[in-house]
């Protein structure tokens, strides 16, 4: 027996997952208005959310493979299959514009008390079952067209990894900067009411 070791996985998905949902229900997330103006681009929090989780995940992944205390090996990188990534992209994709919500946004909207985010959940749920159901008949076209051997981007570029990440930090400033909310023109912290300056404060990071 090695416990409590062998939950050391499960625990861990737990606690990043509790501070991960946390930190989605703070940004405003369990709120479907949230995403669906990120799809007509009115306000891009859910960029900014996402795309700062995905460098701090990837950064921390590289400095410790650097290192030396994980591998590339270590990790469960799956094959990637265009039909079956074009097929889920839009069904999500449409999931996400309909109802307000992805699967992750959908627990901290139930989880907040959200009904509808809970109809949204139970609705994945259902669907999941769904397609297990079906999914031997459709398991030809979920592997058709392969995509390229590499299993990184800085593989299918040829490129060092922290070379990527310096990209993904450029493109996640460019678009915070050009989607920034200006302040109001002759209204600084010192001169506004601590209403404006607060509601000013907390756009500007929207």
């Amino acid at each position: 027996m090695t416990l409590p070791l062998d939950l050391t996985g499960p625990v861990s998905g737990l606690v990043c997952g509790g501070i991960f949902g946390f930190a989605l229900e703070r940004a405003g997330f369990a709120s479907g208005c949230k995403l669906t103006a990120q799809l007509r681009f009115t306000d891009w929090a859910v960029f900014k959310v996402m795309f700062t989780a995905i460098l701090v995940a990837a950064t921390g992944i590289w400095l410790l493979q650097v290192l030396g205390l994980l591998s590339k090996e270590d990790i469960f990188i799956p094959t990637t299959y265009f039909w079956a990534t074009l097929l889920g992209g839009v069904g999500v994709g449409a999931g996400m514009a309909i109802g307000g919500y992805c699967p992750g946004t959908s627990v901290v909207s139930f989880m907040s008390g959200r009904l509808d985010g809970l109809v949204f959940f139970l609705g994945i749920l259902v669907g999941t079952a769904a397609f297990a159901g079906v999914y031997t008949w459709i398991e030809p076209l979920m592997h058709a067209l392969p995509g390229p051997e590499a299993q990184t981007v800085s593989e299918l570029l040829g490129v060092p990894d922290w070379i990527v990440l310096v990209a993904l930090g450029v493109v996640f400033g460019a678009v915070a900067w050009f989607t920034r909310t200006p302040v109001p023109t002759g209204t600084t912290p010192s001169n506004a009411s601590p209403t404006l300056a607060h509601g000013t404060t907390a756009r500007s990071f929207q």
